[in-house]
């Protein structure tokens, strides 16, 4: 009962290391990407696989970060009570969720299509170069968001098994909107990233110019969805939802100021995740309706 107990207690502390309920920030754009290539609703079975590949890909992605980042993260007073700083769980014990994680998203990519499957070394070298990129270039950001960007495209290639400018154009909006509220989130660890020779946009341009950063990728971001719906043709519904992005956008940049980052919290975690879920649910009602 004891050993149950404690195997419940790793678990727990392994998800909140990872923020699991954070995966919602890219899986509605995957659906998003498997909706559009017929403009239906894909099949049970395609959805299903979708969403294991993203929760490998996630898991994996964010496991790694944490052990790639493990000393940084024991330096940084932010990050210093994180599980792997900490001693609550061994690195041995991420890597087994890291294995476990990367064998989910080889056998949803193998039951989705062969270009899928052929694909998925790109998909793993992009897990696992994402938390280098900070140590030598202050475009990390960009490299964050183009890993995030697969989601739509890896899920396009899934239903259609081909590429299509659609697609990628919607994975270069998910780029610069990643890339834009990473930018926020960076500004945090101004101070410490300058210190420890941390690459980052905030570091390098500083805090002021790294905001304005943010706002032009979240301008160039709603821009690329727009063109999305133009190609494909799409409806009302889907407009109404990039509109909506750009509302919520532009509230997430009337909380962040160069002078009071206080509110940075709640821009990235809470809008962030309401822009993904109104992009997907507008597309949906458009498709549907």
């Amino acid at each position: 009962m004891a050993s149950n107990t404690a195997s419940v207690g790793k678990l727990k502390i392994f998800f909140e290391m990872i923020k699991f309920e954070h995966t919602l920030f890219a899986l509605p754009f995957a659906y998003l990407g498997a909706l559009l290539v017929n403009q239906r609703i894909p099949a049970g079975m395609d959805l299903l696989w979708i969403t294991l590949a993203m929760v490998g890909a996630r898991t994996a992605a964010m496991s790694l970060n944490r052990i790639i980042d493990r000393h940084i993260d024991a330096k940084n007073p932010r990050t210093a009570t994180r599980a792997l700083p900490q001693g609550m769980l061994s690195v041995m014990e991420v890597w087994v969720y890291v294995i476990l994680s990367i064998l989910l998203l080889l056998v949803s990519a193998a039951q989705l299509s062969e270009l899928a499957l052929k694909l998925f070394p790109v998909a793993v070298f992009a897990l696992v170069f994402y938390p280098y990129t900070k140590r030598f270039t202050w475009a990390c950001h960009l490299f964050l968001g183009a890993a995030l960007a697969l989601a739509p495209l890896g899920a396009w290639i899934a239903i259609s098994g081909s590429f299509a400018l659609s697609p990628i154009l919607l994975g270069l909006g998910v780029l610069f909107w990643v890339a834009g509220f990473d930018i926020i989130y960076a500004c945090d660890d101004y101070d410490f990233d300058k210190e420890n020779n941390i690459h980052s946009i905030p570091a390098k341009f500083g805090i002021n110019a790294a905001l304005k950063i943010s706002s032009l990728f979240h301008i160039i971001a709603p821009s690329l969805f727009l063109a999305v719906g133009l190609i494909l043709n799409l409806g009302w519904f889907y407009f109404i939802g990039v509109i909506t992005a750009v509302i919520i956008l532009f509230y997430e940049h009337s909380l962040v100021k160069p002078h009071d980052l206080s509110k940075g919290g709640v821009a990235f975690f809470t809008m962030n995740g309401v822009l993904s879920m109104v992009m997907f649910v507008f597309s949906f009602l458009d498709i549907v309706f």
